[in-house]
């Protein structure tokens, strides 16, 4: 196993080059978004693993333990350039500082590149709830050539600034049909408990906040749902016909429990595919290529 010091050590020539780019050549990023060898979003299996990496920009840094595990950019860069050179893994989810720099790197080849809308409600903010569009649009999303969309819209029924963020989500669907973008929906039914927004992740929550997103927007012709792991999946996947991607949440508990919990949902009809984070890029035995190619054998049956 190569360790996270050492794929940086080897990383070094491209951060610099990457550094010099953004500083001499900031237009480098729109010409190598524009020559970006893509891929059709559904092939062979029909499945797809996404590694996400949206979290920095919503001022969420923390893995597990450790409140600054995500702050060190190039340590990031260096486990993703990891992850998505491993096979099975077909693309990535950030935002554009995230994208652009792994653009800047090379590594955007032949990937599914789905950008992140909605950053604007800060981890621990008092305006966590009213969470604005601060990050792509979808005219940057078709300016770039992504090949995905994705927001997060989480729905406080005691909130008023949640209804805000419910509206803007449904304009982004609406911009994303016209375009004919596929948009993936994160929605939880939240709450605020002791100072801090908690997402309610019981079966009837997620089944609820499904049909409220579900809903969202003129057309739902390019809408997927992103959806944590609720006890009664079944229940779940009853409630939509969506195309719909598991996300992996906050790392908590040992990594067998959570593997067991993808792999008995990724049976399901309608489950398309996992989008996870931070579970995988910062596993709790640091071995990225390890934990990335388990879950890519439980999404696409690799060896």
């Amino acid at each position: 196993m190569m360790s996270i010091a050492e794929a940086k050590a080897e990383l070094a020539p491209k951060f610099e080059e990457l550094r010099r780019l953004r500083a001499e050549r900031p237009d480098a990023i729109a010409e190598i978004l524009d020559s970006r060898r893509r891929r059709p979003l559904i092939q062979g299996d029909g499945r797809l693993f996404i590694v996400a990496a949206d979290h920095p920009a919503r001022g969420a840094l923390g893995v597990r333990d450790n409140p600054s595990a995500m702050a060190d950019r190039y340590e990031l860069l260096a486990r993703l350039a990891i992850a998505l050179q491993r096979p099975g893994v077909d693309g990535v989810l950030g935002t554009p500082d995230i994208i652009d720099d792994l653009a800047l790197m090379g590594l955007l080849e032949d990937k599914i590149v789905v950008g992140s809308m909605n950053r604007g409600g800060l981890r621990g903010a008092a305006f966590e709830m009213d969470d604005r569009f601060t990050g792509y649009d979808i005219d940057g999303i078709v300016r770039d050539r992504l090949d995905f969309a994705k927001t997060l819209i989480r729905i406080n029924l005691e909130d008023a600034d949640s209804l805000a963020t419910i509206e803007a989500n449904a304009r982004a669907v609406d911009a994303a049909a016209a375009a004919g973008v596929p948009i993936m929906l994160e929605p939880f039914l939240s709450e605020w408990r002791d100072g801090k927004v908690v997402n309610n992740l019981s079966t009837e929550a997620v089944i609820k906040s499904v049909a409220i997103a579900s809903g969202l927007g003129n057309s739902s012709a390019y809408t997927w749902m992103k959806l944590p792991v609720a006890d009664d999946m079944e229940a779940v996947m009853a409630s939509t016909t969506l195309p719909t991607l598991l996300l992996g949440g906050e790392p908590t508990g040992p990594a067998e429990e959570v593997y067991a919990s993808w792999q008995k949902t990724l049976s399901l009809p309608g489950v398309r595919g996992l989008v996870v984070g931070r579970t995988l890029i910062y596993p709790q035995d640091d071995d990225v290529a390890k934990a990335v190619d388990t879950a890519a054998a439980m999404v696409h049956g690799l060896d």
